[in-house]
């Protein structure tokens, strides 16, 4: 997998991640990088811009690092261990978004994030760099039907709460004490029918002004928070 950025760069280098390689372009002088990367002694290619713009579509800054693809957490280890609180994310599209959320989970304490294989972003490039340093302490399950994950989340204790502006109840008046898993919808369709209906509670937050629903990353955070607010 291609990633890049300098902060991601920093990040993956400091902490002695597996770099295959970097690509620099030409004239790149970030000496911290640069160390970083004789230090660890990695393969490096000097490329033109036009060469570095060919190889990802996003702002590069000058450096792109091949690493391993990322490797996701197995959910049958998940239902073994003791947690109190997951995020379920009904195919969430834009990476930005997705990235955003597991930054708002690892600063609120939540480790572990469930995603479908189908129709979800998966953790690419820009889902790395926005989400920059979080991804060793959040993990990421990936499971084939959301579906059939609920029922055992379920099996085990979870209480499923889903985020909709439809038939549901604001989100201060839930108990969150127990064991939550916290669905946030995709970005235009919201929650699936099917998922909708596994639903133990169906919550909403208040819209007081002109627009009718807020972004799905600000929507999580509002969630995640609140959550963890009810557990202190």
């Amino acid at each position: 997998m291609l990633v890049y950025g300098k902060n991601v760069a920093k990040d993956l280098l400091k902490n002695n991640k597996d770099v295959r390689k970097i690509y620099f372009q030409e004239g790149f002088s970030d000496n911290d990088i640069i160390l970083l990367s004789e230090k660890l002694n990695i393969p490096v290619n000097y490329c033109s811009k036009k060469e570095m713009d060919r190889l990802c579509s996003g702002v590069h800054q000058g450096i792109i690092l091949d690493i391993p693809d990322f490797s996701y957490y197995d959910f049958k280890r998940f239902l073994n261990e003791d947690i109190s609180n997951v995020v379920i994310l009904d195919h969430i599209e834009d990476p930005h978004n997705f990235g955003a959320i597991i930054r708002t989970c690892e600063a609120a304490g939540i480790e572990y994030i469930i995603i479908p294989k189908d129709r979800q972003v998966p953790v690419n490039a820009t889902v790395m760099k926005t989400s920059v340093g979080t991804l060793d302490t959040v993990k990421i399950i990936s499971v084939t039907n959301l579906v059939n994950t609920i029922e055992q989340l379920k099996k085990v204790g979870f209480w499923i709460v889903g985020t909709t502006l439809e038939n549901s109840v604001d989100y201060r008046d839930v108990d969150y004490s127990g064991k939550i898993a916290l669905i946030i919808g995709n970005e235009g369709a919201g929650m699936s029918q099917l998922v909708r209906k596994k639903c133990d509670y169906l919550v909403k937050i208040p819209m007081y002004g002109k627009t009718n629903s807020l972004n799905a990353s600000v929507a999580a955070g509002i969630m995640i928070y609140e959550m963890i607010r009810n557990r202190k």
